[in-house]
């Protein structure tokens, strides 16, 4: 069972295991009747918890990914989520965002939850092997911290439930109530804290996919950055830094991890569990991904390939810095706004498709007047780029877009956590507690210089203090996790949605912006663009609980006030 296969057996499908109707609660135990075949094997065991691995977020085959509901990206589509609700704050108990691939979709979460609760009790209860009970139990109970992390960031506080619940033997005790934001917290990294030992340092020879001790590492320092960071954090606990910068260090310090040296080519099949990768969604062959079809370019040579879903906006473009290493608004960077894409650094190349490059082996034209099919559209009435700009990075340009939508041709793996995340968990931690120590920039350097991108801090500024570095570290994050679904996440957890430290306009309170490209007397000029008015409330930093959820469950409902300011169980604003 190598390389996590998700082929999924018959026998998965007769126990029944998400037969709950959506219901999460109210379930019947199927699996009751097939204890004895399935529970007697370690082979038919693993099938099971294989099943739980295929519900990792099938993100290659997404169609609307976390970043169109950033400032990262604006497609020029209205049905998605990310303009028709988050951008226009249409959100509530009714209209619930469900993220991308459904992660915190309430239902779909819990019954994931309640898989890896089956597999812990049945697996506990069995004659299998010792060590296979010790290794398998912690892979699960690792699922089960990553799905609650993942609602836990959506709606804060949560029903912790840790046994398989039966309505029929239980009745109306398996309506649990909701656990605070900081009893949820508490509750993930208890677990991984508990397991991290029980799991291999490094994958058992090619059984790539599954949990290690990396692995939960790594979420527990991501969980503790989200825990420290402004928005669950209001009173600048250092103490909880501390934490986070200690745990993304232990991540460091396994010394099984490091960076590769070509960008561009990190995010495509040739590095798939590359020694950057902590934790991926596996893809291959009978399990393909449709990223090329999806997100690619529209148009190439004149025919429609994909449907353009990346599609950069140009507050993201601004950030990348210049080859010299400084952001294009600091003195001395020679940023020319006439001549724009001129002498940026590598990874802005490796990432955006901007009017005049080459893709495909087709240079893509997206100003105005060229009779190019990839013109801009500032409206809504086609795939073509709202902004200006496609994506590059993640797509594999040797696969068509059309077939690869059609069959699913693309098997680069979807990165849930990799190595240069955790070098910028560790500085941006560390830096609150310490500012900007040698191991801080240290730690962004590598990220920083990988494969000649950028000179050093020390080469660019010569000298910094802690806000500057703290810019710095939050700038790294944006471009070198761009199209990786983590943008959202930063936008909540450093609070910066509404307001910005400065009192200037959240990232998500103001206009997105792409480019206008003219000709004029044989020259071009650009013109950055509104492109689409947003709105973002205060309760949106917190989801609200679906109104299935509140009408089903009276525990919840009767929940008021405590730490989390509930409303009949009801987050704040809803």
């Amino acid at each position: 069972m190598k390389n996590i296969k998700l082929y999924i057996a018959a026998l998965i499908i007769c126990i029944g295991l998400f037969s709950c109707r959506e219901d999460y609660l109210e379930v019947t135990p199927n699996d009751r009747l097939t204890d004895e075949g399935v529970w007697n094997t370690t082979d038919n065991a693993d099938l099971f918890l294989n099943d739980i691995y295929e519900k990792l977020p099938n993100m290659n085959n997404e169609t609307e990914h976390l970043d169109q509901y950033t400032d990262n990206s604006d497609v020029g589509v209205q049905w998605m989520t990310g303009y028709s609700s988050i951008r226009t704050a249409n959100v509530s108990s009714e209209n619930v965002p469900r993220g991308g691939w459904d992660i915190w979709k309430w239902e779909t979460a819990y019954g994931r939850i309640r898989a890896c609760n089956l597999f812990i009790q049945k697996v506990s209860e069995s004659d299998l092997p010792d060590d296979y009970k010790t290794k398998r139990i912690a892979e699960a109970r690792f699922l089960r911290a990553l799905y609650y992390h993942w609602i836990w960031m959506a709606y804060g506080g949560v029903p912790v439930i840790t046994d398989v619940l039966d309505n029929n033997s239980q009745g109306n005790d398996i309506f649990q109530p909701r656990s605070t934001d900081s009893e949820t917290f508490a509750f993930i990294v208890r677990e991984l804290n508990e397991i991290k030992d029980s799991l291999p340092t490094t994958p058992d020879g090619a059984d790539y996919g599954r949990a290690t001790k990396g692995a939960a590492l790594t979420l527990k320092g991501w969980c503790e950055l989200f825990y420290a960071s402004p928005l669950k954090n209001p009173n600048g606990d250092v103490k909880r830094w501390q934490v986070a910068a200690t745990t993304n260090k232990q991540v460091m310090g396994l010394g099984v991890y490091g960076l590769v040296d070509d960008y561009r080519n990190l995010f495509l099949e040739a590095n798939n569990n590359s020694i950057e990768s902590i934790f991926a969604r596996q893809y291959g062959p009978g399990k393909g991904g449709q990223l090329e079809g999806k997100l690619g370019v529209t148009f190439i040579d004149g025919t429609q390939q994909s449907w353009g879903n990346f599609q950069p906006t140009q507050e993201l473009v601004d950030e990348y810095s210049m080859s010299n290493g400084l952001a294009i608004n600091e003195p001395g960077s020679g940023y020319d706004p006439q001549n724009p894409y001129a002498n940026r650094e590598k990874r802005f190349y490796q990432s955006i498709v901007y009017d005049g490059s080459v893709f495909q082996n087709d240079t893509i034209y997206t100003r105005k007047g060229v009779n190019s099919k990839n013109e801009i559209d500032l409206g809504y009435t086609s795939d073509v780029t709202h902004t200006g700009y496609y994506a590059r990075k993640r797509l594999d340009e040797s696969i068509v877009g059309s077939d690869n939508r059609s069959n699913s041709t693309s098997y680069q793996n979807y990165m849930i956590f990799r190595y240069a995340e955790v070098l910028l968990n560790f500085a941006e931690a560390e830096n609150e507690v310490n500012g900007p120590t040698a191991e801080v920039k240290a730690a962004v350097d590598a990220v920083r210089t990988r494969g000649g991108n950028l000179p050093s801090i020390d080469a660019t500024y010569s000298t910094v203090d802690q806000d500057l570095m703290r810019e710095i570290i939050h700038r790294e994050r944006r471009v070198e996790l761009a199209f990786e679904d983590k943008r959202w996440w930063d936008i909540l957890r450093l609070k910066i949605a509404i307001t910005m430290p400065d009192g200037s306009p959240g990232v998500l309170n103001r206009p997105l912006v792409g480019m206008v490209i003219e000709e004029n007397g044989g020259n071009l000029t650009y013109t950055k663009t509104n492109v689409s008015n947003r709105l973002f409330l205060e309760k949106m930093y917190l989801m609200p609980i679906p109104q299935s959820a509140l009408d089903r469950n009276s525990a919840i409902r009767a929940q008021n006030g405590g730490p989390d300011n509930w409303v009949n169980g009801q987050n704040p604003g809803y």
